[in-house]
């Protein structure tokens, strides 16, 4: 049992969601959320109030533009995707107290939270597959 404890108890203190955080979002919660995915990715749609910093580029780019004393939540595409491992990875190299958001940015998407494009919002999509739809 202790090691079930020690796994869980470690896998939330780097680990969230999206139902987390777009709560924390709403809560006002002092956070930055950095999509890590590339730049055709961002263009075609990302999380509303979110950063683009490519995890290949966060060594450069993240301790001019964040503050090392804002915790970072990172996302990529999916669970199919690892970039957001190697992006809070990269934050953490560098000190940041760094969450992953698991299921990424189609799970976002897929609980109907707020997301855009290039072109501004998108109509927010409620999938019963993943969530409790409530109207």
């Amino acid at each position: 049992m202790t090691d079930a404890l020690e796994y869980f108890r470690t896998r939330l203190a780097v680990e969230t969601d999206p139902s987390d955080v777009h709560a924390a979002q709403k809560a006002g919660d002092r956070f930055v959320l950095v999509d890590v995915r590339g730049d055709e990715a961002w263009a075609q749609g990302r999380v509303t109030g979110a950063i683009h910093l490519p995890y290949r580029l966060i060594e450069q780019r993240a301790p001019q533009e964040i503050p090392l004393d804002i915790p970072v939540v990172v996302y990529c595409w999916s669970p199919g995707c690892n970039a957001g491992q190697k992006g809070a990875l990269a934050f953490a190299q560098l000190g940041y107290s760094v969450k992953e958001m698991i299921g990424g940015y189609e799970y976002w998407v897929r609980e109907g939270q707020p997301f855009e494009n290039d072109e501004g919002p998108c109509e927010r999509v409620f999938d019963s597959t993943v969530m409790v739809v409530r109207t």
